[in-house]
């Protein structure tokens, strides 16, 4: 990875946008919906700027005053890129390629538009509306994200690419026995390369509370675990996994 990923809050900031034509208008329509103040160069307040000509002068000057800067279709001149944006307000979608390539990043944003339902900013709305519910539902925090992530998953009462997910959020704060049980999943891994992971490995990766690993499964497969889950390498599978859902991930024998 690169860069990373952040999403920056603009409302009433300013930011420095220079260049004209088709290119600085697009910029400024997206600054502008960002909420965005947008201003010229001589603006000594502003900390971000996008140079929608690619000029390596103004880049460099806007540099030299630790202004981080875009400039459009230059990517060995940007201190950050902007992403193809798929918009379900609250909830955005970023995919970047890094300035590799555009289109590509298009491509996979029309994609994922026909995917999500419109509606699925709605269920992130009531979600957030629903926290203090849901942290009385479920006082423990484990138990809370075990119930979130079996209410959220492939066919749960509020599988976010249900069109009607958020109808579902009151019955599944009401319902019994919404939490997956404790269990251990067994994952052969058929190599080190990520690119060779199912699609139910990768998704247990995804979820998975505890993952425990021989010690020659890479560092590029552990990579795809949740960021909290915890790791531990181990010989073997072990006999006492603990609550949540486990995995024990190791080679296939040639």
């Amino acid at each position: 990875m690169q860069s990373l990923p952040v999403f920056l809050r603009l409302t009433g900031r300013p930011v420095i946008l220079t260049g004209e034509g088709e290119a600085a208008d697009a910029k400024r329509r997206l600054l502008e919906r960002a909420g965005a103040i947008v201003v010229g160069e001589e603006d000594a307040a502003a900390r971000i700027a996008i140079v929608a000509d690619g000029d390596a002068a103004t880049v460099a000057r806007l540099r030299a005053r630790g202004v981080l800067v875009n400039a459009t279709d230059v990517p060995d001149l940007c201190d950050f890129t902007l992403p193809a944006i798929v918009d379900r307000d609250p909830v955005l979608i970023a995919i970047g390629t890094g300035g590799a390539s555009a289109g590509l990043a298009k491509a996979l944003r029309q994609r994922l538009e026909a995917m999500l339902p419109a509606r699925l900013g709605n269920l992130a709305t009531a979600l957030f509306a629903g926290r203090a519910a849901i942290r009385a539902r479920w006082p423990d925090a484990a138990e809370r994200r075990r119930a979130i992530d079996a209410g959220l998953a492939p066919g749960g009462p509020i599988d976010p690419l249900r069109d009607g997910a958020v109808d579902g959020v009151p019955g599944w704060l009401a319902a019994e026995g919404v939490v997956t049980p404790s269990r251990l999943e067994v994952i052969r891994l058929r190599s080190g390369d990520p690119d060779d992971l199912t699609l139910r490995a990768a998704r247990l990766l995804g979820e998975a509370d505890c993952v425990y690993h021989h010690p020659v499964v890479a560092a590029a497969i552990l990579d795809r675990a949740r960021a909290d889950a915890v790791r531990i390498m181990a010989d073997g599978p072990p006999e006492m996994p603990g609550e949540g859902l486990s995995l024990w991930l190791e080679m296939d024998q040639p």
